[in-house]
């Protein structure tokens, strides 16, 4: 995201920092104003209680909050769920003395979306202000319209492709105007081959022109297929595939335009896919319930949650489910320490007779219904969606005075 994308959100926060250590106020203070010079910070030098909470929230309240977990970590991580009851759009930045795993992995469990580690230094803090502000776009920005949905597989042949494309077939039976498929698979990418589609361009094509890519642009490098806009993966793996690092450009476009986006992934590994779930309003990690399979998928949702993907975005989904063989539901949920979102039944015959004609599984199917339904709890139909609308309260007291003089 460029800086100056940057500079024009961070015009919109207001932020909070919360330290009752004047040290790291003080080796903070600067960092916040010389990099986001249009914020107004108010400074808290101690953890609030309840009540003082009860004054914070509503539109005119912080959106970004600075957390001190140095000082007294439980009190702090008890703040943070306090804080997102009476402002849920906050963002919080957490401020450690050191990296701790376990620390990180019980503040984004509470809500928290990002740490920053003494001694704070300028390239951690706008690596960090990079995805808070990727965030903030896509929580809130203007151009949000559309619902985007990311499908990993949590080991090969877990079914994710078939999925993917159906789900975006279901959304177009549903009503929904315009969806977009995508296959964001640079290396391994089979969506051209179950759709049986050729495109000469790919998704690398938007990564190129991403400084100029508009409505017209993007027309020229997606297909059509069935009434979807269809983007492949590259045809060849070429050098340098391995090292893309950021799939932003291609999701907040997706969004903008689309009623609803689904992207066909790889595995969760990596800066690139790491962006997707990040920056995906529903994350459907597709097992089966063999023990390998259900093994990758613990490994996924710890990777995930270590790298501050938010846990309660994330599906779990059983594919081709027998319970004849492999683990039960209830075993699964129990070893996972998760629900499963949606079960899957095995249907090879429909499944396979669509790969044969490229065609969607049959809706009247066992698979067919069973996606329906999965497909509607992710998303409302064409005639049910809309965006819900955001809670608003006043905002009294310190806050609203402090906020409102320094934003003239």
């Amino acid at each position: 995201m460029a800086r100056s994308d940057i500079d024009a959100l961070s015009g919109s926060w207001k932020a909070l920092l919360i330290t009752p250590n004047k040290t790291i106020a003080g080796e903070l203070s600067p960092i916040l104003a010389h990099h986001l010079p249009k914020t107004p910070v108010f400074e808290m030098q101690s953890y609030p209680a309840r009540q003082t909470l009860a004054e914070l929230g509503g539109s005119q309240g912080p959106n970004l909050c600075f957390l001190d977990l140095i000082s007294d970590a439980e009190r702090a991580l008890a703040l943070i769920g306090e804080l997102l009851a009476v402002q849920p759009v906050v963002k919080i930045v957490v401020l450690l003395a050191y990296k701790n795993p376990d620390t990180i992995m019980r503040a984004m469990r509470q809500g928290a979306v990002e740490f920053l580690v003494r001694p704070f230094d300028p390239e951690q803090f706008d690596h960090a202000v990079e995805r808070i502000a990727l965030l903030q776009r896509i929580d809130s920005g203007p151009e949000k319209q559309g619902k985007v949905i990311t499908v990993f597989p949590a080991k090969g042949a877990c079914g994710a492709t078939t999925i993917a494309a159906n789900l975006a077939q279901h959304y177009k039976r549903v009503g929904h105007k315009k969806i977009l498929l995508a296959d964001l698979d640079p290396l391994t990418g089979t969506l051209s081959f179950l759709l049986k589609t050729k495109s000469k361009y790919s998704f690398l094509d938007a990564l190129n022109r991403s400084s100029s890519l508009d409505e017209d642009v993007w027309k020229g490098i997606v297909t059509q297929h069935v009434g979807l806009d269809v983007l492949l993966s590259p045809e060849q793996v070429d050098e340098g595939l391995h090292e893309l690092r950021d799939a932003s450009t291609i999701v907040e476009f997706a969004r903008g335009y689309y009623d609803v986006v689904v992207f066909d992934a790889a595995s969760v590994f990596g800066d690139w896919n790491l962006t997707l779930a990040r920056s995906s309003d529903e994350v459907l990690l597709v097992t089966t319930n063999e023990l390998p399979s259900l093994q990758a998928a613990q490994r996924a949702m710890d990777y995930l949650e270590a790298n501050r993907v938010n846990r309660s975005k994330i599906r779990l989904v059983v594919n081709r489910y027998n319970k004849e063989f492999g683990l039960g539901r209830e075993v699964i949920e129990t070893a996972l320490h998760c629900d499963v979102y949606h079960v899957l039944p095995g249907d090879n015959e429909s499944i396979h007779r669509a790969l044969i004609e490229g065609k969607p599984v049959a809706s009247n199917s066992n698979f067919g219904k069973s996606l329906t339904h999965l497909g509607d709890a992710l998303c409302p139909r064409a005639k049910g969606a809309g965006q819900a609308a955001r809670k608003t309260s006043a905002l009294s007291g310190l806050f609203s005075s402090f906020f409102s003089k320094t934003a003239n």
